[in-house]
């Protein structure tokens, strides 16, 4: 006697977007390869839109669509979130984790501002919440931290995680463009929105660097955590700096555990950043993302791919939806597994957030100054009150266009920018044109 196949699992999708609208039109045209690799069917029970009767892509039953997003939610076994932000993805999301459904986001935003509410009420429930698509888009890098590495000992993880303003400092970098240029170019080739504020303010990549360092140290780390510096103010002049000392400029997070301060702590933050040309993120063209995983006993790792677009983050999202979808049909997963945990962890320390002033640095500072003898010792007095050594320093130009171009040795953070402070009150020191922290050895 054969037993019945195993009932459709029916999927709610939250959202028809760019995004949204991707990953309908894979789960209806690869209805049937999904359901051999999930061991049953995928029944997509509804999109919830704001509004119906918009265009919509041809192949979408125009019947799916429904503006009742809770009552979606209540009739779904997966719900699958792509609306964006905080509200109301959010109260939807815990609807369905409190009805026994499994989740599936790429929202960024909300897992960085609360995810412990969210991680909460997924452990609550027994149900999975997984999030693959929300940094780095196909990229495969959450579920190593969460799932690979979760025996080793995470102690730094360093990354291009906005394809945007990557794709910016790249063009800035290799043909000379000007910031404002290199975002148009961006905007036209819809790398970067019309108001491109969260991209090259940072705000996106502190949102993806909380999400990193909570699962890379198992200690839950909020988007108001990051220290945050955008890439406004990198100039042309600080790009050919760069290169003149084999160095290239990206927009960097960085995550690291510090385990020589007493108690341990972890920390990130979001800024531009020299790296050696030698370094694997510095070969990262265009809109590409990559994230370099320092661990204890794996040493390191890279992750490479396509950090934007619908294509890649539908790719993730569905990834994440054969997992979740596998877990309800076999009874594996939520319950036990630690799957539903988005720090891996289901009893994570709580480590501190260490301040970005004690984050020990290097810095890259340009200094206009007046071109008069006894200069030099005026400035490297400014660096020895702040206890902060000069590993090298150039002079460039002469007369009204004198430079002092001086790389220091590693100092906090706090003394760094107390003597950056210093410089500019001293007379001889017309402007601080440029200051850019110094990041990573050749790997």
């Amino acid at each position: 006697m054969s037993l019945a196949a195993p009932r459709a699992l029916r999927v709610g999708l939250l959202g028809c977007g760019v995004v949204g609208s991707e990953v309908a039109r894979r789960l209806v045209e690869n209805t049937d390869e999904l359901a051999e690799r999930v061991g049953t069917r995928l029944e997509l029970a509804g999109i919830a839109v704001r509004r119906t009767g918009r265009t919509r892509p041809q192949a979408l039953d125009p019947g799916l669509f429904t503006t009742d997003a809770p009552g979606l939610v209540k009739r779904s076994d997966v719900v699958i979130e792509v609306i964006g932000g905080i509200e109301p993805a959010r109260g939807l999301i815990l609807t369905a984790l409190e009805g026994g459904a499994s989740v599936v986001t790429a929202n960024k935003t909300l897992l960085a501002e609360d995810a412990g509410t969210l991680v909460d009420a997924a452990t609550t429930a027994g149900c999975d919440l997984y999030f693959e698509a929300a940094v780095a888009a196909a990229v495969p890098i959450l579920r190593p931290l969460r799932e690979s590495l979760a025996g080793d000992r995470v102690l730094r993880v360093t990354g291009i995680v906005n394809g945007t303003t990557n794709f910016i400092l790249d063009k800035m970098s290799t043909e000379g463009t000007g910031f404002a240029t290199a975002l148009q170019e961006a905007q036209a080739h819809g790398y970067a929105e019309a108001d491109p504020t969260a991209d090259v303010e940072g705000h996106d990549a502190a949102a993806k660097a909380a999400i990193l360092a909570s699962l890379a140290f198992h200690t839950r780390v909020v988007a108001g955590d990051v220290h945050r510096e955008g890439i406004r103010e990198v100039s042309t002049a600080v790009i050919t700096s760069a290169t003149q000392i084999g160095h290239v400029v990206k927009l960097l997070a960085v995550c690291e555990r510090h385990d020589d301060v007493d108690p341990a702590a972890v920390s990130a933050r979001v800024h531009p950043a020299m790296i050696p040309a030698g370094h694997p993120l510095a070969s990262v063209r265009g809109a590409y993302n990559a994230v370099f995983v320092e661990a204890e006993a794996a040493g390191r790792l890279m992750f490479y791919g396509p950090g934007a677009g619908a294509a890649p983050t539908a790719s993730a999202v569905l990834g994440d939806l054969v997992t979740v979808a596998r877990h309800r049909l076999h009874g594996a997963g939520s319950r036990g597994s630690g799957h539903n945990d988005g720090r891996g962890d289901p009893a994570p320390p709580r480590l501190a957030i260490l301040p970005i002033g004690a984050i020990v640095t290097r810095y890259h500072i340009a200094l206009a100054v007046a071109d008069r003898a006894g200069v030099l010792a005026v400035v490297a007095q400014e660096f020895a009150r702040h206890d902060v050594s000069i590993e090298t320093v150039r002079q460039e130009g002469r007369g009204t266009d004198a430079q002092l171009v001086v790389v220091t040795h590693r100092a906090t953070d706090a003394a760094l920018a107390a003597t950056v402070a210093g410089l500019r009150r001293i007379d001889v020191v017309r402007e601080v044109s440029s200051v850019v922290r110094v990041e990573a050895e050749d790997a």
